[in-house]
């Protein structure tokens, strides 16, 4: 068998020998906004995958879900489905989102939620807006109307799931919670609140409203849109 020159073994060179290079120095001298979504998907795959072309399985997810927000916002079973995406390359991109999650949730913290209302719709956005499935959470306000807790109330659909307004005004109580703001996500974008939509957030209005806490608003996301149920004269 003939020994390989270099010239040989330069040609055996896979063809995105060099690519993560190069695309480590664009973002760093161009910055983040140079890459196209598919290239920072590319970018996040590298520490789960640190051999082979991630362009491939970066594309497919963007074909697969639309936008590099849907796919930071599905869950693993979705990621997974996608073929060439492995436990590993879900975890890298779950945790993503979850660091992403804890950056604008400290924007929604560090002062009274009601003075920081944009803060508070992107969090909102952040952290359900892309989401397959539909689900119902409440941020828990204090006096200052700082968050005390933002907690998942019910899954799957709003619609068809029962929720309690007594165990929404016992958790409220247990927190020592003086108002709250509901906030669900339309998986299909269109955030126009539903008739269920509304009956259930004036029962609990009216199941909280003897006990002295306030709700202030029910907030729905869905695909980079929003709707205020208080803006929308609905409460």
């Amino acid at each position: 068998m003939a020994k390989q020159t270099p010239a040989d073994r330069k040609t055996d060179k896979p063809h995105y020998h060099g690519h993560r290079d190069r695309l480590r120095d664009k973002l760093l001298q161009a910055g983040p906004e140079a890459l196209a979504d598919y290239e920072v998907l590319e970018f996040l795959l590298f520490s789960a995958r640190p051999q082979g072309d991630t362009k491939p399985i970066a594309k497919a997810l963007i074909a697969r879900f639309g936008s590099l927000a849907a796919v930071l916002a599905a869950d693993k079973e979705a990621l997974t489905a996608v073929p060439g995406v492995k436990e590993a390359s879900a975890a890298t991109l779950i945790a993503t989102r979850d660091a992403a999650l804890h950056l604008v949730r400290a924007r929604v913290t560090e002062r009274p939620v009601l003075s920081s209302w944009q803060a508070l719709i992107d969090y909102c956005s952040a952290a359900q807006g892309f989401a397959e499935v539909e689900e119902l959470r409440l941020l828990f306000l204090d006096r200052k109307n700082a968050l005390i807790a933002d907690e998942r109330q019910q899954r799957w659909t709003v619609d068809h799931t029962p929720v309690y307004p007594r165990e929404v005004v016992k958790r409220a109580l247990d927190l020592g919670a003086s108002a709250l703001i509901l906030f669900h996500n339309h998986p299909s974008g269109d955030t126009t609140p539903s008739r269920a939509d509304i009956d259930m957030t004036l029962a609990i209005a009216a199941a909280l409203r003897p006990v002295g806490i306030a709700l202030h608003d029910h907030v729905i996301v869905g695909r980079g849109r929003h709707s205020s149920m208080k803006n929308l004269g609905l409460i």
